[in-house]
């Protein structure tokens, strides 16, 4: 693996909740839902050196939105993330890495006071100025993760050997971050 970063300016940079949309898609019966998390929070912190940087974040698990009442009513339900025990779930990167504009950041989620280690594959999309005098960052980061490791196991066998609901879930977050001055 080479350690050939496009240069990112070093700096706390915060997630635009405005052009960050953190996403994901399971299996429901023979298709897939996908859904996303409105209401979230998060930085990058960027070191001279790459493994020096830290990523962190917060997500209101009641905020989740599949595009159908009925079904985010029942994600927030003890069935699936329980938000009155469990409002929110977190990442902590412990690790980052590169190779050439691609980044690999490890750290821990943390959903339902389960936490496991994670590994995001990152994809950077480019730094530069705004309209606004600002300066921002893109990136895109995908990963898979069991939703039954983090105790997210409800489920309705049918048809033999068939389930509602997938236990892969694929989360991709598009983000702009925006240097802090």
């Amino acid at each position: 693996m080479t350690n050939t970063a496009t240069a990112i300016t070093t700096g706390t940079w915060v997630l635009d909740p405005t052009h960050t949309e953190i996403g994901f898609t399971v299996r429901h019966l023979m298709s897939k839902v996908r859904g996303k998390f409105e209401e979230f929070e998060g930085s990058i912190v960027t070191g001279e050196n790459i493994a020096d940087s830290k990523v962190t974040a917060t997500i209101k698990l009641d905020s989740v939105n599949t595009g159908a009442a009925d079904r985010d009513a029942h994600l927030r339900s003890t069935d699936f993330f329980g938000v009155d025990e469990n409002p929110e779930m977190s990442f902590e990167s412990t690790g980052v890495s590169v190779d050439g504009d691609n980044y690999t950041v490890t750290g821990n989620l943390t959903i339902k006071s389960v936490t496991k280690p994670v590994e995001l594959a990152v994809e950077f999309l480019g730094e530069g100025g705004d309209p606004w005098g600002g300066t921002r960052v893109g990136v895109e980061a995908t990963t898979k993760i069991s939703r039954k490791a983090f105790g997210i196991d409800f489920n309705v066998a049918f048809d033999g050997d068939k389930v509602l609901v997938g236990d892969t879930i694929s989360i991709i977050i598009t983000a702009e971050a925006v240097l802090q001055a």
